[in-house]
């Protein structure tokens, strides 16, 4: 993922795997309370995952603190069970990291 400016959301996409739309949400909409906290605790408030049906592109958007530290997120045990959790749904990396491509803000509005 890249940095963000401050208060601005980053965004990237990550590949589901045909077929598993409904498993995703339902594990989803049961995160682990270990992982929100894990979550939390690396500075992001915010994030959002949007599924395009049509192409099973998932598009991810989230907002750090400015004092964040995401990038120790991947050590964190909880996150690595996560990804293994997750792994036979999407795209992933050797390590069961998800394969994720950085969007390129073009446009941002605060009203």
């Amino acid at each position: 993922m890249s940095s963000t400016i401050e208060g601005r959301p980053i965004a990237f996409r990550m590949q589901l795997k045909a077929g598993v739309a409904a498993e995703y949400e339902r594990r989803h909409d049961e995160l682990w309370p270990d992982l929100a906290e894990a979550l939390r605790g690396a500075g992001i408030y915010d994030y959002s995952i949007f599924l395009d049906e049509e192409t099973m592109s998932l598009f991810a958007v989230l907002r750090l603190k400015p004092d964040n530290d995401k990038d120790a997120l991947p050590l964190q045990p909880v996150m690595k069970r996560w990804w293994d959790f997750m792994a036979d749904l999407m795209e992933v990396h050797p390590d069961n990291k998800p394969v994720e491509w950085p969007l390129k803000p073009v446009f941002f509005f605060e009203g």
